[in-house]
């Protein structure tokens, strides 16, 4: 072999024992780039949310959050001073205009694949937030933007907060607290907090969700007593402060003796209302598609032993709906066809 030719070789071989290598390191600095990028995005949340209860955020508030060390707290603080998002001061630390910018388009891209998640992928709503703090740090605004109009534009997520506009304007809850909701009078359920995590699960429990229609009334200083979807619950009111509620809207009570398609036993057979007004985009859609439209009628075809899903005969084709799905279709109950009989 040549001079040239060995030589070749060598930087060949070279080049085959170095590649693997500059790989890995290429993917130790993308990996280390969207974890700075993920704490970095967490805090502008968190300062967010500090002041949009007129609180401002601290090192200590942003080391407990975050489960951060104060030192790293701190480093991280001073990055995002000098990157122009926030300010920091003896009043405590405040975003910036454009750190307000990016922390509501994290807050954005959040609650449009929360929603993504309970329309799309009929996922329960328990599940929601974790898989969704996960995503909102690797969507790009184009993404984001996409999966807004694949929606329908929805003004909510699933858990009843309201989802920031393309400009980054966010429309203000108006609810109050279940606390605070006067005794008899009918409400519907607007917001249930999802943080923290163990009172949210202790809520979902109950059977309480975003666009019910609740009655409240007082049990005891400790205790609050809910009707709700022909069911009674007793809540604690520590619980009942995560619970928001509001004036109940046209087109929000059930129709005139209609019940939730979930709640019909095996055999029983109903006709379709309509859907609930919290199902839209490609959940009502796809409900629509299955042939669930006014007057058709439905029969429960079978159980699922495992409770999910359950098969319902519709049009004359048997098709399976998750609890989630059917509690989104407005049924009246028919007779079966032996009453039927039994009445002629």
């Amino acid at each position: 072999m040549t001079p040239l030719g060995i030589l070749a070789t060598m930087v060949l071989a070279a080049a085959a024992v170095t590649a693997p290598r500059v790989g890995l390191i290429a993917l130790w600095r993308r990996f280390q780039h969207q974890r700075e990028k993920t704490r970095q995005e967490d805090a502008l949340k968190h300062i967010l949310a500090w002041q949009d209860r007129s609180k401002p955020a601290s090192l200590e508030s942003l080391s407990g959050s975050l489960r951060l060390k104060p030192s790293i707290a701190l480093r991280l603080a001073t990055q995002l001073e000098a990157g122009g998002w926030v300010r920091c001061g003896a009043s405590g630390i405040q975003l910036t205009a454009s750190g307000q910018r990016r922390a509501v388009q994290v807050v954005r891209a959040h609650r449009l694949w929360e929603r993504h998640l309970s329309d799309d992928a009929n996922m329960p709503i328990g599940r929601l937030h974790h898989l969704a703090e996960r995503a909102e740090h690797s969507l790009s605004r184009t993404q984001v933007a996409r999966l807004d109009a694949h929606l329908g534009h929805p003004e909510h997520d699933p858990h009843g907060d309201p989802i920031p506009s393309p400009d980054g304007t966010v429309a203000l809850l108006e609810a109050a607290s279940l606390n605070d909701w006067p005794s008899g009078t009918p409400a519907r359920v607007a917001h249930i907090e999802d943080e923290p995590d163990a009172v949210f699960r202790a809520i979902l429990a109950t059977g309480l969700r975003p666009g019910h229609i609740v009655r409240v009334h007082d049990l005891d200083q400790a205790t609050l007593a809910v009707e709700f979807e022909g069911r009674q619950a007793r809540i604690d009111r520590t619980l009942a402060i995560n619970i928001h509620v509001a004036e109940v809207r046209d087109g929000d009570l059930p129709p005139a003796g209609a019940i939730r398609l979930a709640s019909m036993s095996q055999g029983a057979r109903s006709e379709v209302v309509g859907l609930d007004r919290e199902c839209t985009g490609f959940s009502r859609r796809r409900l629509l598609d299955l042939g669930l439209t006014p007057g058709a009628s439905v029969e429960v075809a079978l159980d699922n032993t495992f409770g999910d899903p359950r098969a319902f005969r519709v049009r004359g084709t048997t098709i399976a709906l998750r609890a989630q799905q059917a509690e989104q279709v407005w049924v009246r109950p028919q007779p079966s066809e032996a009453e039927w009989r039994a009445s002629q």
